[in-house]
This record gives structure tokens, sequence and C-alpha cells, in this order.
């Protein structure tokens, strides 16, 4: 069963099973500030989960509340509050904690869709050298999570291709996989956190350099 429209729902359907129980209907804008767009969430994991105690809760959270910069963020805040409701309250749940989503359209705001978009209008942006991203393709998220959910049991999953890019990597394979220069300028400033990948995700990814998973993804979605 899956609850919710967006990139992630429509990468797990095929994988779709009575058991199971996939909460995709979160959030999406990490920079929403709305109290309402979170508590309408949270009332709809609260129902989700009373109605159907003997599922398996699939519920996909954000590797976000590691960055010591966003510990103040009403998204990553209300992200843990989720977490938090589902530790206590489901007696048989997986949580990913994912890392920056890749899918075919969804926010424009995301990074991936920012850049893109900013790239193909000539709109000039700004980039941080000093910052770095995880990246992961919807399609490898609904995968791992199939090839995984029967061994997975009240667990936390950090669920990332186990690279940090840094933005300028990401822009230069984007220009070229374009085949048009961005407009923009650097700035010294940015930065990252540490993140603990998991075994998993490693295994999941082996063989795949950081360069080939980047043409994969855009190959894939953009």
């Amino acid at each position: 069963m899956i609850i919710g429209n967006g990139i992630l729902a429509a990468a797990v359907r095929p994988y779709d099973r009575e058991d199971i129980l996939f909460f995709a209907s979160g959030v999406s804008n990490s920079l929403e500030k709305n109290p309402a767009e979170f508590e309408r969430e949270i009332s709809l994991l609260t129902k989700a989960t009373e109605e159907f105690p003997d599922k398996k809760l699939v519920y996909f959270s954000t590797c976000s509340i590691y960055d010591p910069t966003k510990k103040e963020s009403p998204y990553v805040n209300h992200k843990l509050n989720a977490e938090k409701f589902i530790t206590e309250h489901c007696k048989s749940f997986v949580i990913f904690r994912i890392g920056n989503a890749v899918g075919r359209g969804g926010n424009p705001n995301t990074l991936i869709n920012f850049l893109k978009n900013s790239i193909v209008s000539g709109t000039q942006f700004t980039i941080h050298n000093n910052a770095k991203r995880i990246l992961i393709g919807t399609d490898d998220i609904a995968l791992f999570t199939k090839q995984y959910i029967d061994v997975l049991n009240n667990e936390i999953i950090n669920l990332t291709y186990p690279y940090q890019y840094s933005l300028p990597e990401i822009l230069f394979q984007l220009e070229q996989y374009l085949g048009k220069k961005a407009v923009f300028e650097n700035i010294d400033e940015g930065s990252y956190y540490n993140i603990e990948f998991n075994p998993r995700t490693e295994s999941f990814f082996t063989g795949i350099s950081s360069e080939d998973y980047l043409r994969k993804l855009f190959s894939a979605y953009l």
C-alpha cells in the first residue's frame, strides 16, 4: 500500500505490497516553514498507522538531520518528530534517511533541477566552492527498498550514493551532459557534514564510480 503521489511514491509503485505501508506523502520542500504543512503530514501518518497497525511502515526521512547548520530548520525538526512518532508507535518499521533525491520532475528548487533550469535558461547563479552534497536517484531508493525490505526491521538506514559531491563537480558534469556552459560565479564559502554510509548501500552501489553515477542520474531523470 502506498500513501502519496509524488516522485517517491511513483518510484516504489512497481514494488507495492499489501503487507507494506509506503508512506511517501511527506512535505517535499525542505525550505517549508508553514506549520500547517507539517501538521498535515503528522496527522496523515497518525491516521495511517492507526488504520493499518499490522503493516510494516516504510518512511522516507532525510540525511539533512546530520547537518549542524540545519538544526533549527522547521523541516529537519519535523522529520525528527515524525521519526520519533514512528519509533514509539509502530511495531514494525524501516526509516530511510535519504540524501538529495533526484527524480523525474518534482520540486524545481531541488539542487539538480535548479542547476539544470539555470543552465538551460542562461540564468546567472552562485555556487559555494566548499559545499558538498549527497545524491541518490529515486529508482535506486525504490530498488534498494525492494531488495532489503524483508531483512530490515525497526531500523533507521542512511540511504544515499556513498560519496560527497562538491558543487563544482556536479556543475561540470551537468554542463557536459547538457552541452551548455553555466553562467555563474564562485564564492569561497559553503560547508558539508559528515555522514556514516551504510554498509548495505556501499555494497548496493559497488562498481559504479562517482562520475558514472552522476551521468546515470542525468540520463535517467533529466
